[in-house]
C-alpha cells in the first residue's frame, strides 16, 4: 500500500508519495495525520489519498500516525482539493487551514552554541552575531521560529549559516510536538456502596488523620459522579495521603479523568435567554414561506437520497426581518434527522448573541470555533465535534473547516461582510467555499444578508441561487426613516463642530426618555493625520508612509494601523522645525470625547479594534451596553453587523463619506452595505427609531440608495456601472501582488511577469482577457516593504495563470479590494 501526502512544508506545493509500512497499515486512511521523511527533515503530512501504485520508485516509508482517527472528513478533502485549484494555493497550505492551531507543526532548526570562547563575542555589542550568541548562551537552544522572535526584521539566519560552517554554532532539523494535547484533570470517586463505606467510618485511622478521613469520605458518599480532587480538598481539608489512604483500603478510587475545555461552559451552566420558548414565536408570512422552501430541501434531499434542485439559498431580508429565527428552525430541522450544522458570522463580534440564541434551543449541542480561543479550547471543539457530539457549530470562517462527521446546513450569515475573506495567504472566501463544501456534503446552503453583493443578488437573478425574501420587520414600526444632513451647510452656519445641530438635539432627547443610541464612525483613534501648519508636512510612517494616527487615550501616542509603528507626538516638525503641529480629522476616540464633554452624566462606550483585543471583551461591551449600562454605543464597522439591540432609537452616522472616494471599484459598494447596515441597528423594537446621517457629499448614490433603504435601486446602479467598467460579474478578476524591500527589484519582477503574461494572452488568443499594470498598489509601501500588483482580468484568468510559475507572488482569486 502507498499513500500519496500532502506535506507541511511552506514552500513546497506539491503533492508526494510514500510506502504505508506493515504495521500501520489497517490504521491508515484517506485524511491521517503522519509523520514522513523529507529530504534530511522530518514534517508532517496529511494522506490525500491511497494508492497501489506509486509515482516513483522506491519511496520512502510513513514514519509514524500521529492520530488513529482522520484529521479530515473525506469532504474536507474534497474541498482542500477544490479550493486549492480554483485558488491556486498549495494543497498543503488549505489543509493546513483545516488543523487546529497547535496540532499542526512544520519542520524547524534546532541552534545551539559549540564552542562558549570570548573570540566568538568579539563584535560589536550591536552586532547580529554578538546578539544571537549572546541569546543562545543565556537560553540554551532555541529553534528558528524562538529566534524570529528576538530579531524583528532582521535577517539572522545568513549570520547563523555562517556561524555553523565557522564551527561556533550546531544545527540539526527537527519537528516539534504538538503544542495541543487532551488535558486530564485527577479525580476521586467512591467505589463501594455507600452502606459499606458508613460501615467503614470508624476505623480509618489514628485519633489525628480520622476526621479528615471521615470528612472526605461522606462528602464522597455525596457525589454521584468522579469529582475533582481540589474540590474535595477545599470542602474536606483533607490531604492526598489521607485519600490514597481510603483507595488502599479499596473504599475510594483515584484516577486521571478527561475534560474539555468548553469556551461556553459559563454560559452552559447560566440561565440561558429564552429557553423552551421557540415555539411561542409566531413567524410572519414570509418567513413561514421561507422556511417552508428551506426545509422542503432538507427533508426532501434526505429521502429521495440525491440532489434536488435547491440545495441553494440566498435569504434576501432587510435588517430586522427575523432571517435568525428560520436558521434556527432549520437548524432544529437538520439535527433531528440526525445531521449537523455550520452557523457561520462575519465577526467574533456577533457570536455571544448567535451562541446565545442557539445554546437555548440546542443545550449541550453547541461548539464555538473563532481565533481568540486558546488553543486547547479550540482543540477540544474540534475533537468534539469529529466525534459527533457537538450538532452545531457557531463562529467565524475558519469554524467552516469543523470536522463533523455529516454536514446537513451551513449558513452564512450577513454573507455580504467582507471579513469573510481571508485576506492573508492563503487567499480564499468563506462564503464560495461554504457553498462548494455543502455541494460535497450534500447539504443546504442559505446566504442570508439585508445587503447581499453585486454577485450574490446576480447569482440569485439568474437562477444560481433560490432567492427567498424577507420584505418587512418583525415589529410592525418597519424601518427607521433616516434624515441626510448635509455638514457643508452646518459649515455655512457656523457650526465647525463634528455634530450637526439635529444630533446633538436627537442625542439629548433620546438619554431624556432613557433609550440608547449607536454613534458610528469608520475609524479609530483621536484624529487621522498630524500636520505642521507652516509648511504643510504631514507625519506618515517611515515603514508604511501611510499618515500616522493620534491616540489621546494613550498620551498622545501616534500610531500606524497597518504595522504598529508607534511615537509620541513630536513637539516641532522634523521638516521646518515649527511649533505650529496639528490634529486634524476624526476616530472614535475623539466622537467619545465630544460627547462626554457635551454630556458630562451620559454613560458611554466604546467599541472598536483598540477595546477589544482581550479576550471576551466582544461579549462584556454588547453585554454591559445590552443590560443598559451606558447609553451611548460608539464605535466602527463592527457596530454595522446584524445586532439586536432592542432600546436603540437613534443611530448617529458621524461621517458617512469615509472610504467612499478609494481607487476600488468596489469602493461604493462596500460604503452602501456598512450605511445600510448601521441604520438597520435602530427601531428594533415597538419604541420606534430614526437614523441621521452627516455627510459632506449627499448626492453620492450610495449615500442617496442608503438613506432610502433601496437595495434594488442601488444593486441596479451598480450592476450598471460594473457592466459598463466590465467588472464581475461580467468578469474575473485575479490579484497579482508582489512584494519586496528594494522598490527597483519589484517593479522590475512586476514589469518581467507582466510581459510574459501578456505574451501568453497573445499565443493562447484570449482576446477578451486583459492586464491592468503592473502599478504600485495604492498603499505602496507596507511595513517596509513595496508592493506592486498586476490585475487580470477576463473570463477565466484562473486558467492563463496555473501553469505560470509565480512563487514569491500572492495570488488573490476573486479579490474583494483591489487596494
Amino acid at each position: 500500500m502507498f499513500a500519496r501526502v500532502a506535506v507541511n512544508v511552506s514552500v513546497i506545493s506539491d503533492l508526494f508519495d510514500y510506502e504505508v509500512p506493515a504495521e500501520l497499515a489497517t490504521q491508515i486512511q484517506a485524511g491521517c495525520l503522519v509523520t514522513v521523511p523529507f529530504g534530511n527533515q522530518t514534517v508532517q503530512g496529511v494522506i490525500i489519498e491511497l494508492l497501489d501504485s506509486p509515482a516513483v520508485e522506491n519511496p520512502k516509508p510513513i514514519l509514524d500516525l500521529l492520530d488513529p482517527a482522520p484529521v479530515l472528513t473525506p469532504p474536507q478533502l474534497g474541498l482542500a482539493i477544490r479550493l486549492a485549484e480554483s485558488t491556486l494555493n498549495p494543497l498543503a497550505s488549505i489543509v493546513s487551514l483545516m488543523l487546529p492551531t497547535g496540532l499542526s507543526q512544520q519542520a524547524d532548526v534546532l541552534y545551539q552554541t559549540i564552542d562558549h570562547g570570548p573570540q566568538t563575542m568579539e563584535d560589536s555589542p550591536s552586532s547580529i552575531v554578538h546578539r544571537l550568541l549572546k541569546l543562545l548562551h543565556e537560553r540554551g537552544a532555541l529553534r528558528g521560529r524562538q529566534i524570529d522572535s528576538h530579531f524583528a526584521k532582521v535577517d539572522w539566519r545568513k549570520t547563523a549559516a555562517m556561524l555553523v560552517k565557522k564551527g561556533v554554532l550546531s544545527s540539526k532539523h527537527v519537528l516539534p510536538a504538538p503544542r495541543v494535547r487532551p488535558k486530564y484533570l485527577r479525580v476521586a470517586q467512591l467505589s463501594v456502596p455507600p452502606e459499606e463505606a458508613e460501615a467503614a467510618m470508624d476505623s480509618l485511622g489514628t485519633k489525628q488523620t480520622l476526621a479528615r478521613r471521615q470528612a472526605a469520605l461522606r462528602f464522597l458518599i455525596q457525589q454521584p459522579d468522579a469529582i475533582n480532587l481540589s474540590w474535595v480538598y477545599a470542602e474536606t481539608g483533607c490531604k492526598l495521603a489521607d485519600l490514597q489512604e481510603l483507595e488502599e483500603r479499596d473504599l475510594i478510587r483515584l484516577f486521571e479523568n478527561e475534560i474539555f475545555r468548553d469556551p461556553l461552559g459559563k454560559l452552559e451552566n447560566s440561565q440561558i435567554e429564552n429557553r423552551g420558548l421557540e415555539n411561542s414565536i409566531n413567524l410572519t408570512p414570509e418567513q413561514e414561506s421561507a422556511l417552508a422552501q428551506i426545509n422542503n430541501s432538507i427533508t426532501s434531499h434526505l429521502i429521495s437520497n440525491h440532489l434536488v434542485s435547491n440545495l441553494q439559498f440566498l435569504l434576501y431580508g432587510i435588517t430586522g426581518s427575523g432571517k435568525t429565527e428560520i436558521y434556527l428552525r432549520a437548524a432544529e430541522e437538520t439535527i433531528k434527522r440526525g445531521r449537523q450544522v455550520i452557523i457561520l458570522v462575519p465577526e467574533i463580534a456577533l457570536t455571544p448573541q448567535a451562541v446565545r440564541r442557539f445554546l437555548s434551543r440546542f443545550p449541550g449541542q453547541v461548539g464555538l470555533v473563532h481565533s481568540k480561543l486558546s488553543e486547547g479550547e479550540r482543540y477540544d471543539t474540534w475533537r468534539r465535534a469529529r466525534s459527533g457530539k457537538l450538532k452545531v457549530i457557531i463562529g467565524a470562517r475558519s469554524a467552516l473547516f469543523t470536522p463533523l462527521p455529516n454536514v446537513g446546513l451551513i449558513v452564512v450569515d450577513e454573507c455580504h461582510d467582507s471579513s469573510f475573506y481571508q485576506s492573508d495567504p492563503p487567499h480564499y472566501y468563506a462564503v464560495t467555499a461554504a457553498q462548494e463544501y455543502a455541494r460535497l456534503c450534500g447539504a443546504v446552503c442559505v446566504l442570508g444578508s439585508a445587503t447581499p453583493t453585486i454577485e450574490q443578488r446576480f447569482q440569485a437573478e439568474n437562477g444560481q441561487l433560490a432567492k427567498l425574501e424577507l420584505p418587512r420587520r418583525i415589529v410592525e414600526t418597519g424601518l427607521p426613516p433616516v434624515q441626510v444632513v448635509d455638514m457643508r451647510e452646518e459649515l455655512k452656519n457656523g457650526n465647525r463642530g463634528i455634530f450637526s445641530r439635529v444630533l446633538v438635539e436627537s442625542l439629548a432627547e433620546t438619554i431624556s426618555r432613557g433609550e440608547q443610541a449607536i454613534l458610528f464612525l469608520n475609524r479609530r483613534g483621536t484624529a487621522t493625520y498630524i500636520f505642521c501648519r507652516d509648511c504643510g508636512h504631514v507625519l506618515k510612517c517611515p515603514n508604511c508612509e501611510t499618515p500616522l494616527t493620534l491616540h489621546a487615550d494613550e498620551k498622545d501616542k501616534l500610531l500606524c494601523h497597518h504595522c504598529n509603528y508607534t511615537r509620541k507626538m513630536p513637539q516641532t516638525c522634523p521638516s521646518c522645525g515649527g511649533k505650529n503641529i496639528r490634529a486634524y480629522g476624526l476616530g472614535s476616540e475623539k466622537v467619545e470625547a465630544n460627547v462626554q464633554a457635551m454630556y458630562p452624566n451620559v454613560r458611554t462606550l466604546r467599541w472598536d479594534w483598540d477595546t477589544t483585543r482581550q479576550k471576551d471583551a466582544h461579549e462584556i461591551i454588547l453585554t454591559h451596553f445590552s443590560n443598559h449600562q451606558a447609553d451611548v454605543l460608539i464605535g466602527t464597522q463592527m457596530l454595522a453587523k446584524g445586532l439586536d439591540l432592542p432600546l436603540v432609537t437613534l443611530v448617529g452616522i458621524v461621517l458617512a463619506d469615509v472610504g467612499l472616494n478609494l481607487p476600488d471599484p468596489f469602493a461604493s459598494e462596500r460604503v452602501f452595505q456598512t450605511l445600510t447596515q448601521v441604520a438597520g441597528r435602530a427601531g428594533r423594537s415597538a419604541l420606534g427609531g430614526r437614523v441621521i446621517l452627516q455627510t459632506f457629499m449627499p448626492e453620492h448614490y450610495a449615500i442617496q440608495f442608503a438613506s432610502q433603504h433601496d437595495v434594488n435601486g442601488f444593486y441596479e446602479r451598480e450592476l450598471e456601472y460594473r457592466r459598463q467598467l466590465g467588472y464581475p460579474p461580467y468578469a474575473r478578476l485575479v490579484r497579482l501582488e508582489y512584494r519586496h524591500a528594494d522598490p527597483l527589484k519589484a517593479e522590475e519582477e512586476s514589469q518581467k511577469i507582466a510581459t510574459r503574461l501578456r505574451e501568453r494572452i497573445v499565443a493562447e488568443k484570449r482576446h477578451q482577457t486583459e492586464l491592468i499594470g503592473p502599478v504600485p498598489s495604492f498603499f505602496s509601501k507596507v511595513d517596509g516593504i513595496h508592493r506592486w500588483q498586476i490585475i487580470v482580468r477576463g473570463p477565466d484568468p484562473v486558467s492563463l495563470l496555473r501553469d505560470v510559475k509565480l512563487r514569491d507572488w500572492r495570488i488573490e482569486v476573486d479579490p474583494i479590494s483591489l487596494l
